[in-house]
């Protein structure tokens, strides 16, 4: 962690970026570090289990499936949401957050590109879905620009 954010090393085909975070965010984070110093072995690897090692990728799943479950969004045999859907939905809401401003989105899908680990931001419009939001955005930018006399 840096003065500017979390400064991810080795992520996507091996490279590295920096992602800013919340200030409520790097308060917990902090917590969490001083908790972290008390496990042996502890390597590089940001979150680790009690051996100090990072947990895989499967144990990752199951205990999010879990709380997933105690929250109630999932049943025990029904589909619900992945963990994955995290990163779907910090695009979206993201990209909401910019309004109407053209100019504004074009900045902000090169950063968020930059901040999921993107080669490219093609790789970013998967992340891409029509939410009531968004369409509205695009409604009324459109309306302006058509209708409203501006084209």
């Amino acid at each position: 962690m840096t003065e500017d954010g979390l400064m991810i090393r080795k992520g996507k085909f091996g490279k590295s970026r920096l992602v800013p975070i919340h200030a409520s965010t790097r308060a917990a984070l902090e917590r969490y570090l001083e908790a972290r110093n008390g496990v042996g072995n502890a390597g590089d690897d940001l979150f680790v289990l009690g051996h100090g090692r990072a947990p895989t990728a499967t144990r990752v799943h199951v205990v999010f499936v879990r709380i997933v479950r105690k929250l109630g969004y999932r049943t025990p045999t029904g589909p619900g949401p992945r963990l994955h859907d995290l990163r779907h939905t910090f695009a979206m809401r993201s990209l909401e957050a910019c309004g109407n401003d053209l100019q504004s989105v074009l900045r902000h899908m090169k950063a968020l590109s930059t901040y999921l680990g993107h080669v490219d931001i093609a790789s970013t419009y998967w992340y891409l879905e029509a939410t009531p939001v968004l369409l509205k955005m695009i409604a009324s930018t459109a309306e302006e620009t058509w209708i409203g006399g501006a084209a």
